[in-house]
């Protein structure tokens, strides 16, 4: 009862007080959170509401300012067409050109006519918006040339030069070439400013069909910025227009660069990420997923009210969002609630010393009733308390007396209640016995293994779980033995485990319990198991006389959890460290004793096309390659980690440049010696060197991987070449028939195509497409290629070799304009071909002239199963003429075939 006093010496009179206080805090801020809520959902609706109206003006303007290039193009293509305006007549031309430029807003940089033989003529506005006439021909050698504006909007003296310009290989044209209708063109940077531009095309036609050119009006994307802030900057929100599919930025109101110019002239598009805005990169992540437009979001500071639209128009496909911080809306909010607040503080002083001064004058009563109880508990038996009002301490006054009355009859009474409490106390020692069965139930039904020692360490009772996980037979073989001689003699080393370090014996001396998980038990048969245990000491009239230990295997899980950490930092594929290890591991290396340190960034060339065509087990062992190499030529103190699909880092302590530099150059030269599949593998690398301890190594990683991609960027050329060298030679290696048909058939392309009075840049890329149209057969197995009679199966996957070397072909540069060509190749002029089942002209060119050298070469070769005649090839051609072959076509090999 005295501990209990001194726990909770607090009186009732407090009690009720504090209760009050609570309460009275709780209903206050109850009111107040509704009232705040109410507040704030009033100013979301509010916001939520600007921001979607400043959201659909933005689309307006942006709608107007692509408007004008669509409304410049279809006003004057009609014009242009029927001829009212004469192109050759270079008067009239610059004329019209320049009168479009003035009628027209400055959103329009220049406005230009691109023909099919190379010519353009045009206008444009000049740094300082004056309008310039822009001509580029033969008599310019294709070199665009801009002239100054008489008064009568023809050209005056020449003002610029520009470098090769043709407009057929430009986007805005190539865009409306293949569309063949009105366009918008994918955004490029400009040719001459440093900005990027959209075009609005627009193709003409003469009247048999013909292309006659394309009507191209561009626009600057940097002037759409002014137009975003002036919507949204007297609110301090933002705008941002970015394509919808690939997050890269068109405008923003931020006064940041949609794009980034790299030395060499090229540049990368920023996308909505670079803005590192995690407000605007979280709204258009969760548009495209959801599809949600309108949104209320809240930061660690600050939050925002965003709304996020489409637009949508030919070629274009773009998405516009708006913020609005949620700042300028609640600061008014926020000092009402202030306010509020000190009326709610003055209010409940007052309540606070109201309730004091009547609580104080009801528990007045009380005291003489503990004075009475008191008096009472001292051995007064014939004390009894004085009852003032008939309220609730009335009450309790007259059930202390009925108690006091009822200790003097019972003391009167003691020896007849003492024979009573003996009955009961047999009877407890009945029901005692019972528990003690149904315990010894309990303990034998547990999973965890459980059994108790004396002070000496002597088993004096074990359960059921506990001999089977030990491995003995019965209880028998443990009880009245020394369990820690037993089973818990030495470490899991085999090294002794004397009684003192022994944690169980610890736990009796000291009368602590102790949780172990590190150590082992050992069974009968001399093997042992990780052991997780509990010991507690068993104390009796406050003394301990032994203790509980309680246990469990825990063997498998130890397993588990190795096998997650080893997980946890190595690479599944490689067993190299991972990202995660490499960070940390960054942050222990990164010291004085370690300089210099320096850090090489690989990657792998070719991965993507390993996957693609020979599928992801080629393009895992092309890793596990790569990771053997480095591991192989690197130093044990070096560290080696996978950090992305096919990219590397390995740190190098105490290891200078040059060092570091000859490291590198043996592993790709060891990498490069290697194949995978028909891959010759090739990786490209760079490193930098931490010299100073000034020096960040974030920077130095970074050097590196710039050095990489910079060198990736140099020999990408190379490299594509060696890559596609690789797989045509391997593939004429294995299948020598197979090089004799590629010679053969790349002569008759160009041969055909020659005859067809194509360009010599066409010839050229027909020869070539001639040359490699099979080379997606190095994805077909032996037994196929070796196969004269296929079954129906094998056919359909020998079909599949023409949309590999489509794969494999619009992986590089050099041979992305002849992989339409070779997907093509075994398509039909009636339709009936392969893997689309396109006819006619949908057919591109190249492939048409393919299919009919290819079949030519297939029946006349040594190697066919029977073999024609050149005479009797050439009548087997002019039969399928109209059905297999476009007829142009036959007619120019036939032309060929009879020189």
């Amino acid at each position: 009862m005295t501990k209990i006093s001194r726990q909770f010496n607090i009186s009732v009179r407090n009690i009720i007080i504090i209760v009050f206080i609570i309460m009275l805090l709780l209903s206050l801020s109850v009111i107040g959170y509704i009232v705040f809520s109410n507040w704030m959902s009033s100013a979301d609706e509010i916001a939520s509401d600007m921001a979607k109206e400043l959201n659909e003006r933005n689309c307006e303007k942006i709608n107007t300012f692509i408007h004008t290039p669509t409304h410049i193009n279809e006003f004057y293509r009609e014009l242009i067409e029927k001829e009212i305006i004469n192109i050759n007549n270079e008067p009239e031309r610059e004329k019209v050109f320049v009168n479009i430029m003035q009628t027209h807003s400055a959103n329009v940089y220049s406005l230009g006519f691109g023909i099919e033989n190379g010519d353009y003529y045009g206008a444009r506005r000049n740094q300082n918006g004056k309008i310039e006439i822009m001509k580029s021909n033969e008599d310019t050698g294709r070199h665009p040339w801009y002239y100054a504006v008489n008064d009568d909007f023809t050209a005056d003296k020449i003002v610029a030069k520009a470098d090769f310009y043709d407009p057929r290989e430009r986007e805005w044209y190539k865009a409306a070439r293949q569309a063949g209708a009105p366009v918008f063109s994918p955004i490029f940077k400009h040719f001459i400013v440093d900005d990027m531009t959209v075009s609005a095309a627009y193709p003409i036609y003469e009247e048999n069909g013909k292309l006659r050119g394309v009507l191209g009006c561009h626009i600057l994307l940097s002037s759409i910025n002014r137009h975003l802030r002036e919507t949204v900057i007297q609110y301090g929100g933002i705008a941002i227009v970015a394509e919808k599919n690939s997050g890269m930025l068109i405008a923003n109101s931020l006064n940041r660069e949609n794009f980034k110019k790299q030395m060499d002239g090229s540049i990368i598009r920023c996308t909505i990420d670079d803005l590192e805005n995690p407000f605007i990169t979280q709204i258009y992540n969760s548009y495209l997923n959801t599809g949600v437009t309108e949104y209320n979001l809240n930061g660690l500071k600050s939050g925002i009210y965003g709304s996020i639209s489409e637009y949508q128009t030919d070629g274009l496909d773009w998405v516009i969002i708006t913020t609005l911080p949620k700042s300028i809306f609640i600061s008014d909010i926020m000092d009402n609630m202030k306010t509020a607040m000190l009326f709610v503080l003055l209010a409940l002083l007052v309540s606070l010393l109201s309730y004091l001064l009547v609580t104080y004058k009801l528990f007045m009563p009380i005291n003489s009733l503990i004075s009475t109880a008191k008096n009472f508990s001292s051995g007064d038996l014939s004390q009894r308390a004085t009852i003032v009002r008939n309220d609730e301490f009335g009450r309790v006054s007259a059930a202390f007396n009925n108690m006091a009355d009822t200790i003097f009859k019972l003391v009167n009474n003691l020896e007849a209640t003492v024979r009573e409490r003996t009955a009961m106390l047999q009877d407890a020692n009945t029901e005692l016995n019972e528990s003690r069965e149904k315990l010894r139930l309990i303990l034998d039904s547990t999973a965890e293994a459980i059994y108790g020692i004396d002070e000496n360490g002597i088993c004096t009772f074990c359960n059921a779980s506990c001999i089977r996980i030990l491995g003995y037979r019965s209880e028998q073989d443990i009880l009245g033995k020394n369990m820690h001689e037993l089973i818990h003699y030495s470490y899991k080393d085999g090294r002794r485990m004397s009684i003192e370090e022994c944690s169980i014996y610890k736990s009796i001396i000291e009368g602590k319990g102790c949780h172990i998980d590190n150590e082992v038990f050992w069974r009968a048969d001399g093997t042992s198991f990780d052991a997780e245990y509990y010991a507690y000491p068993q104390y009796k009239d406050g003394v301990i006389i032994g203790a509980v230990v309680t246990f469990t295997d825990i063997t498998r899980r130890k397993q588990n959890d190795e096998q997650i950490r080893f997980l946890s930092c190595h690479d599944a594929l490689t067993g190299l460290k991972n990202r995660r290890y490499f960070e940390e591991s960054l942050k222990d290396v990164d010291n004085e004793d370690n300089l210099p340190i320096s850090i090489v960034f690989a990657d792998i060339n070719g991965l993507k096309m390993t996957n693609d065509v020979y599928g992801h087990a080629s393009g895992d062992a092309l890793i596990k390659k790569s990771a053997e190499v480095m591991k192989a030529l690197c130093r044990e103190s070096d560290t080696i980690a996978r950090v992305g699909g096919d990219e590397f880092i390995i740190i190098m302590p105490n290891t200078d440049a040059a060092e570091a530099e000859k490291i590198m150059h043996r592993i790709k030269t060891e990498f490069s010696n290697a194949s995978v599949a028909a891959i010759r593998c090739s990786m490209s690398a760079g490193c930098d060197t931490k010299t100073s301890i000034s020096q960040s190594i974030e920077e130095i990683m970074v050097n590196a991987e710039n050095a990489m991609y910079k060198e990736k960027t140099l020999s990408r050329k190379t490299v594509n070449s060696d890559m596609i060298n690789t797989i045509i030679r391997t593939l004429h290696d294995k299948y020598p028939r197979q090089k004799q048909h590629s010679e053969t058939v790349s002569d008759l392309c160009e041969k055909i195509a020659f005859s067809m009075k194509l360009p010599e840049t066409e010839v050229k890329k027909f020869k070539r497409a001639g040359y490699l149209h099979d080379i997606g057969k190095i994805a077909l197995s032996e037994s196929i290629m070796n196969k004269k009679k296929l079954s129906e199966e094998e056919a359909e996957a020998t079909h599949q070799h023409s949309i590999v070397g489509y794969r494999i072909l619009n992986l590089f540069d050099d041979t992305l304009d002849l992989a339409e060509g070779v997907y093509a190749h075994h398509e039909k002029w009636d339709g009936t071909g392969y893997p689309k089942g396109i006819r006619g002209r949908e057919i591109p060119l190249m492939a048409r002239v393919i299919a009919v050298a290819e079949v030519y070469d297939a029946i006349t070769a040594n190697t066919s199963s029977a073999p024609v005649s050149k005479k009797d090839a050439l009548e087997k051609i002019k039969a399928m003429s109209g059905s297999y072959f476009d007829p142009e076509v036959v007619d120019a090999f036939i032309r060929v075939m009879s020189d």
